[in-house]
């Protein structure tokens, strides 16, 4: 069955200035959330405790910081994890704080309220682990753009490398942006997911560059626009149909996976959306401000004619 013919004549490349736009919008608004608010980074990165409890009803999380702040745990934060019984407690490392007792104080004051509450784990992740752990999460995205940018250069050409770089680029500010912007949770998951965008946007920029490549061998008598929008068209079917069947996935996981499982999802679905609006308009139009041309990617033995006539 065919969702969508591959025969489609969509201008992409016409609408690459407003598509540049939305970019431009999505990537300042990112940036300047990144700087003004930061994101919500998780104990993985922050350090600090987390203590997770099951209450044997709902859990009244307005009732629970009230006992805690009583308590003197005012940088308490309460939410629930999973069901509406499960609550998670994070708190962050202080001085005079024993983090070795912590958990079994927070427990007591919750106990105190409702005898019913128990502890289902408890994690401590110390400041300089989160500390190393930042870096080294942010070392491996550059790390990873970098081997990208010689990856591309080396099988495709230059300007194609800008592109995909520019491309991958792009998705990762999105998805870190809308992250600061709305403050969801990120942690060691959201940032494996940000790796696996990165990832997954890279194999759709280089299926439709492959089909690019291979139409400037052989169509080489019209525009490079017009032969990009001709490769897009053709491997349209393809990315809509991958990229839909991995979001029914994820949002499968959304929905049923709990909380554990809801950053990473929710990261990837970002991505996935991102990634494949990137790989059809920021990669190709990366490539072609780039002034790209057939004659970049000849080989030496291509310069006949594509119909055999010198």
């Amino acid at each position: 069955m065919e969702l969508i013919s591959n025969k489609t004549e969509i201008n992409f490349m016409g609408r690459r200035k407003l598509a540049v736009l939305l970019s431009a919008v999505l990537i300042v608004v990112s940036i300047g959330s990144l700087i003004t608010r930061g994101l919500n980074l998780g104990v993985d990165f922050t350090g600090g405790l987390l203590v997770e409890v099951g209450f044997a009803e709902a859990a009244d999380l307005d009732a629970i910081r009230g006992q805690l702040s009583a308590a003197d745990y005012e940088g308490a934060q309460v939410q629930n994890f999973g069901s509406a019984n499960d609550v998670l407690i994070r708190m962050l490392p202080t001085d005079d704080l024993d983090t070795g007792k912590l958990g079994e104080q927070i427990l007591g004051v919750l106990q105190e309220g409702d005898a019913n509450v128990t502890l289902r784990r408890i994690e401590f992740v110390g400041p300089q682990v989160g500390e190393e752990l930042t870096e080294r999460g942010g070392t491996a995205m550059i790390f990873a753009l970098l081997m990208i940018l010689a990856y591309i250069m080396f099988r495709f050409q230059w300007k194609f490398a800008v592109g995909s770089v520019a491309a991958l680029v792009h998705d990762v500010l999105i998805v870190l942006g809308i992250f600061s912007v709305l403050q969801l949770p990120f942690d060691l998951s959201v940032l494996a997911a940000v790796l696996a965008v990165i990832g997954y946007s890279l194999n759709d920029t280089i299926v439709v560059f492959d089909r690019i490549r291979e139409n400037f061998r052989h169509i080489r008598r019209d525009t490079a626009e017009a032969i990009m929008n001709t490769s897009i068209n053709q491997m349209l079917g393809r990315t809509v149909i991958t990229s839909l069947t991995t979001l029914l996935v994820l949002f499968a996981l959304f929905l049923l996976g709990g909380e554990a499982v809801r950053g990473f999802s929710t990261a990837l679905i970002i991505g996935i959306v991102v990634g494949t609006y990137s790989s059809i308009y920021t990669a190709s139009a990366a490539a072609l401000a780039l002034n790209v041309t057939p004659e970049d990617l000849m080989d030496n033995n291509d310069e006949e004619d594509p119909d055999g006539l010198p």
